[in-house]
């Protein structure tokens, strides 16, 4: 199997991509470990601050010593630039808001999941044509699963997983399933800025692991 097989099959198979963002790079340690006990296997960071190239460092770093089955991906990447920066720290997948051909065609070649932000068929049609096979419907909120329904049959051989707009609760999260996703992206409805405020990690790994049982028990 491919490693872009590998990766998009472990999302596939937690049904849910946890992603967040934290200034704080303890803090964001503490909740990568909090994501691992509840039992994720690949995990969003999101380059959105000054401190994101340090902190997926630091990430990628505690993931090598204590957590070598997690894969570590990085999300907000608008460009080249900050694509090269995170292959070469060593992030295992790349998701933008929008489709960047110059990102996928430095990255599939190399066998490596690049997951481009889509809302249009046309926009789909070429990330689909640059070689993407797993796309973001993004944002989830504004398109709704009225949308992913409509077009799920125009594309058989795409995985779709929407962000924004997925609550954690099993009506929000089997409405998005049975529209056809392979997966739904989770970010403040799941890691909101209270519990990372509190550091309240505890929580944290009690709603994931919550989120995780709706799925398995909807498949």
């Amino acid at each position: 199997m491919t490693k872009r097989q590998t990766v998009i099959n472990t999302i596939i198979s937690q049904g849910i991509l946890p992603l967040y963002y934290n200034n704080d790079e303890n803090v964001t340690l503490e909740i990568l470990r909090a994501l691992y006990r509840a039992g994720i296997r690949a995990v969003e960071y999101t380059s959105r601050g000054e401190s994101a190239v340090s902190n997926f460092t630091g990430m990628v770093e505690i993931r090598n010593s204590e957590m070598p089955d997690l894969l570590l991906g990085i999300g907000t990447i608008k460009n080249l630039q900050q694509a090269e920066t995170y292959y070469r720290i060593g992030a295992d997948f790349f998701i933008s808001p929008g489709f960047v051909p110059e990102v996928a065609a430095f990255l599939i070649p190399k066998d490596i999941v690049y997951s481009p932000g889509c809302m249009t068929p046309t926009e789909i049609i070429a990330a689909e044509n640059a070689g993407v096979t797993f796309i973001k419907l993004f944002p989830g909120n504004a398109l709704g699963t009225g949308f992913m329904s409509a077009i799920r049959d125009v594309f058989p051989d795409l995985g779709f997983m929407p962000t924004g707009g997925v609550d954690a609760t099993r009506e929000s999260i089997e409405s998005w399933f049975k529209a056809g996703v392979s997966a739904v992206g989770m970010g403040s409805k799941l890691i909101s800025k209270d519990l990372m405020q509190a550091k309240d990690y505890k929580t944290i790994e009690q709603e994931t692991r919550k989120v995780l049982e709706i799925i398995q028990d909807l498949k």
